[in-house]
């Protein structure tokens, strides 16, 4: 009995050991925020794996990154994505990317059956490992529906390589605060 009380707190005290070793946040990381630069990743892809975008290199001027869950979803398909094409105000938006978690096959797919003739001059960029949506904090856990992890919907909108405004889906997925109407005005 008494071997079997010292092996009990013997194993009690590493337990409470091991618990003060590790380190406690009691705050979640906070997604990118207004006045944030651009990661400076080489992580994207365009078209094929060797052809990479730097967005924090790319953008010099107004630029608007859109974040979408997957390419061909159906909301990013019917409504989302449409919704800047065929926005009025887009070309006065700068140059805008669009930003899937994805392979460059996919995301260079997906680009054409949207804009067939190119003529809206959005870029399609595959985040293959999710790196460059990690970095800015707007990853969430997809597996169930997506099958790894996705990226949150978003628009950011930059200027001189700084971010200007996010609008971010507060569900992840949702159509909302990100559409072009609300964004573009």
């Amino acid at each position: 009995m008494a071997s079997t009380l010292a092996l009990r707190r013997l194993a009690l005290n590493a337990s409470r050991a091991s618990r003060t070793s590790r380190t406690f946040h009691s705050s979640s990381r906070a997604f990118i925020k207004v006045g944030d630069k651009i990661p400076n990743l080489d992580v994207l892809v365009e078209s094929s794996p060797g052809n990479k975008v730097n967005l924090g290199e790319a953008i010099t001027g107004k630029a608007l990154i859109i974040g979408v869950p997957a390419a061909f979803s159906p909301s990013c398909s019917n409504s989302h994505i449409p919704g800047f094409i065929n926005h009025k105000k887009l070309k006065s938006a700068g140059d805008i990317f669009v930003v899937a978690v994805n392979d460059p096959f996919v995301t260079k797919a997906w680009g054409e059956s949207l804009d067939p003739a190119g003529s809206s001059g959005i870029r399609f960029l595959g985040d293959p490992t999710a790196k460059f949506t990690e970095a800015l904090d707007l990853a969430f856990d997809g597996t169930a529906i997506f099958g790894g992890p996705r990226s949150k919907r978003y628009v950011l909108e930059i200027e001189d390589g700084k971010v200007k405004a996010v609008h971010v889906e507060p569900d992840n997925t949702g159509l909302n605060v990100s559409t072009a109407e609300k964004v573009l005005g």
